[in-house]
């Protein structure tokens, strides 16, 4: 049975290869970004019936996506909450800039917590439903080299998902995080440099670096019937590199 599925950020990146992966199932995919344009591009690769802009960090906006979705293709039954990111390098905690730290936890841990907020309910009322969160391996280990407002937002993201797989859990959803290590998307294979490959890849078990449809697949297993007795699980796509 086709589902209506909203990932959010799928405009580009693993959000892209995840709304393509659920397409692939049959499902109503709701493409999301901020670039209308690049909105645009996705839902028409995928044939998607429906694209939308909207900021996360504006509660009222993603309402009023919410409630467009509705009326245009029905219910939400899966949130893949994969919108967000990391704008600073890595340095000293008390060098960085205060609001920089704020928009960063601003665009992972706020997004994702006021994206649950409208959406949870309706789920909860209708006794189904199934939610995704991206975090990151960076969340699950501490480094010297850690961007660390972004690390404390995933951090933050994953005690939020388990908060409400113990919450929401009795009223028929589930709650699960994906943290993925060093994934090769558009940016990251422009940004990296090509001579620090191999010593990435030498970091993990399993030598080679991730792909955003490596993510995608998890996404969608964990939305799935067969996932159906897992929940509040921070599942690790990160070729062997977090070992807990």
């Amino acid at each position: 049975m086709s589902r209506v599925v909203l990932v959010t950020g799928s405009s580009r990146g693993i959000g892209a290869a995840t709304a393509r992966a659920f397409a692939r199932e049959g499902d109503a995919v709701v493409v999301h970004g901020r670039d209308v344009g690049a909105i645009e591009n996705v839902r028409a690769d995928i044939g998607s019936k429906l694209g939308v802009a909207a900021d996360l960090t504006d509660f009222h906006q993603i309402e009023e996506m919410r409630h467009r979705i509705e009326d245009e293709l029905g219910p939400v039954e899966v949130v893949v909450a994969n919108a967000g990111g990391n704008t600073t390098p890595p340095g000293d905690v008390e060098a960085m800039p205060v609001d920089e730290f704020r928009s960063i936890v601003d665009m992972n841990l706020t997004a994702t917590f006021l994206t649950l907020k409208s959406f949870l309910p309706g789920m909860k009322e209708r006794g189904r439903g199934s939610i995704v969160a991206i975090s990151s391996a960076a969340s699950r280990r501490a480094h010297v080299r850690n961007p660390v407002a972004y690390a404390a937002a995933k951090a933050g993201i994953e005690h939020v998902m388990k908060v409400v797989a113990l919450q929401a859990g009795p009223s028929g959803v589930r709650a699960n995080c994906i943290a993925p290590e060093t994934i090769m998307t558009e940016g990251n294979e422009r940004d990296i440099p090509r001579d620090f490959i191999p010593k990435m890849i030498e970091m993990h078990p399993i030598r080679r670096l991730g792909t955003p449809d490596d993510v995608a697949r998890a996404a969608v297993f964990l939305a799935s019937d067969e996932a159906s007795w897992i929940t509040g699980v921070v599942l690790d796509v990160a070729g062997g590199s977090v070992v807990v």
